[in-house]
């Protein structure tokens, strides 16, 4: 049998047969008349393009609504409502109490609201921070901001010119740049409002002592001088009193006086430089 089908396969190539040069051809799929359907867009899910006023303000961003088109739920946003804070009257005539009893002189004013969230519910005009040492000009502030500068300047701003300048030396004044005004922080156009708008906030410039002498607050980080070490220890101990503390070092806007606030952070948190 093997030998037969051997003899067939070469007779088969002796005749010169071969395989068809050309395979065979698929047939042409018939073409259809017409267009072709096309299949229906996926209908969104629900809340997936958002709310109308989130597809009319796209609309109106790729220039699809006439110019003159408002809404007021995407156009008229609200602006902050800054308010006064309120103080509560038990704690100011506690403050209150404790200034008079630590020798300051201090005169209640009227209610301050000079707009756009400026102003102090109960403010107080302060003359003398200490007896025998005054606050020049005299500021308005709150009076917790007035009691937190009276106890500084007792406890340590006054020692600290003592251990600097000698045992008869004696702080006559505070020479302040600022307390109550309204404006931004840094006196900028734009921004924050400021501390001092709020009557948190006072800045001092300088130090005079009985004698005549006055400490200007400058750049001192490099000052082996007790002028510098005199200016670096009031700032530092200004900390335990002020829960903000700006010095020359801080930034630009506060080379010639220190900037001390109140204000009130998560955590008790204080930002001293």
């Amino acid at each position: 049998m093997r030998h037969a089908a051997g003899v067939f396969f070469c007779a088969l190539i002796a005749s010169g047969a071969s395989l068809p040069r050309i395979g065979p051809v698929p047939a042409e799929k018939p073409v259809t008349r017409g267009e072709q359907p096309v299949p229906a867009p996926k209908p969104a899910a629900p809340g997936e393009n958002g709310d109308d006023a989130t597809r009319q303000a796209d609309g109106r961003a790729r220039g699809e609504l006439p110019p003159d088109w408002k809404d007021d739920a995407v156009d008229a946003v609200p602006e902050p409502v800054l308010e006064i804070e309120k103080e509560d009257p038990a704690a100011y005539a506690s403050c209150l109490d404790s200034l008079r009893a630590i020798g300051s002189s201090v005169t209640e004013e009227a209610h301050i609201d000079d707009g756009e969230g400026c102003g102090i519910d109960k403010p107080i005009g302060v003359r003398q921070i200490l007896p025998g040492v005054s606050l020049e000009p005299q500021g308005t502030m709150r009076c917790e901001t007035a009691l937190a500068l009276a106890r500084w300047t007792k406890e340590t701003a006054a020692p600290a010119a003592k251990a600097a300048f000698g045992s008869d030396a004696a702080i006559a004044t505070l020479n302040q740049a600022s307390s109550y005004v309204c404006r931004l922080r840094n006196n900028g156009s734009t921004g924050k409002i400021s501390e001092h708008a709020r009557g948190n906030a006072v800045d001092i410039a300088s130090f005079t002592l009985k004698g005549g002498k006055t400490i200007e607050i400058q750049p001192r980080d490099e000052d082996g001088t007790l002028t510098g070490a005199f200016q670096r220890t009031v700032t530092a101990s200004a900390c335990l009193y002020f829960t903000t503390v700006l010095d020359p070092g801080s930034d630009a806007a506060h080379e010639d006086h220190l900037h001390l606030d109140v204000i009130e952070r998560k955590g008790g948190y204080r930002y001293c430089r």
